[in-house]
């Protein structure tokens, strides 16, 4: 089995645990909802429910982004994970913060309420924390993994992700530890003082941090959709490779391309030997893009362009994109 399908397994294990976990506890929640009339406890069921949609969304992310390319689109379908992702995070805050601050607001400014059977819901929260602690975990156990394999620290490896399954699970996951509290202290307040207020205020923090989340994913996807550049460490690998060719004088401008996850384009324009032919120029290309791919696993595809270092109109172009690149073409937009 390849990295990249270890990888794949590893991140469908996580949202199917994550999903069976989430629609359990919707139920139970929205069960426990209706019993005490709690609006943190139903706010806490939409929330549950919208991590399950978030994760048939990331399941349909992961299928659809695998299909092989073809004449329609030439580089794959590895660009669908990010879409399905993005509307994985726009599910979070439609159907989970939205209600959830309507919940809350409606209980604030509402008519007090009494509450009813405080105890199922703190049951109900209890299970919900274990289950939701296992799959924590589960995700919590794959990132550690990755970050591990490529020699990066936890949040540094969650910065460079470009497999946004396992983010986004953590990231809803350690949402709804946080919520399941909020629910827990709204109703116990509740309970305490025999003012609904509190469990409104639970409900409207719950709202705040399901958009938050919601937020955070949705500008990781929309840099992935939009192209984002290559791991900095690819890129640098991928520069020397290219100054280190016998053929190439100069390395002019190098550009790179997440085309999905663990799928890298490269561009790169090169000034090789004037004394080299046209033959030996077609041969440098092959060989160097068969390197590259053979050395850096993420690369798919390479494109070389030969092309003068003094072209003024090039060279315009290239600062245009990065600014003074006195000292190096490529390390100065790392």
């Amino acid at each position: 089995m390849t990295e990249e399908e270890e990888k794949g397994g590893e991140s469908t294990l996580t949202v199917l645990l994550a999903g069976g976990v989430n629609l359990a506890i919707a139920i139970l929640k929205l069960v426990a909802g209706i019993i005490t009339g709690s609006g943190a406890m139903l706010s806490e069921a939409a929330h549950s429910v919208a991590d399950t949609i978030t994760e048939a969304l990331l399941l349909t992310a992961l299928k659809r982004s695998e299909r092989p390319a073809d004449r329609v689109h030439p580089f794959g379908y590895g660009k669908e994970r990010y879409f399905w992702s993005l509307l994985a995070a726009v599910s979070i805050f439609a159907s989970g913060a939205m209600f959830a601050l309507y919940e809350g607001f409606t209980t604030v400014f509402g008519e007090n309420s009494d509450q009813d059977n405080p105890l199922v819901g703190y049951i109900v929260l209890a299970v919900a924390f274990v289950l939701e602690s296992r799959s924590w975990l589960q995700a919590i156990r794959q990132v550690r993994t990755e970050a591990k394999a490529e020699s990066r620290s936890f949040f540094g490896y969650l910065r460079m992700i470009d497999d946004p399954a396992p983010k986004t699970v953590l990231f809803e996951d350690s949402a709804a530890l946080v919520g399941l509290v909020l629910a827990f202290a709204g109703i116990g307040l509740h309970q305490l003082t025999g003012s609904s207020v509190w469990d409104g205020l639970a409900s409207i923090l719950i709202g705040l941090l399901l958009a938050c989340v919601a937020y955070l994913l949705g500008r990781t996807n929309r840099g992935l959709l939009i192209g984002r550049q290559a791991d900095p460490r690819l890129v640098r690998g991928v520069r020397d490779h290219l100054a280190a060719a016998p053929e190439i004088e100069a390395l002019v401008d190098l550009q790179t391309m997440l085309m999905g996850t663990d799928q890298v384009l490269v561009c790169a324009r090169v000034d090789f030997d004037d004394a080299l032919g046209a033959a030996d120029v077609e041969r440098a290309c092959v060989r160097i893009a068969a390197e590259l791919a053979e050395g850096f696993h993420d690369v798919t595809e390479v494109f070389i362009e030969p092309v003068p270092r003094t072209d003024p109109n090039l060279r315009a172009t290239v600062l245009a994109r990065y600014g003074d690149l006195r000292a190096n073409p490529v390390e100065d937009y790392q």
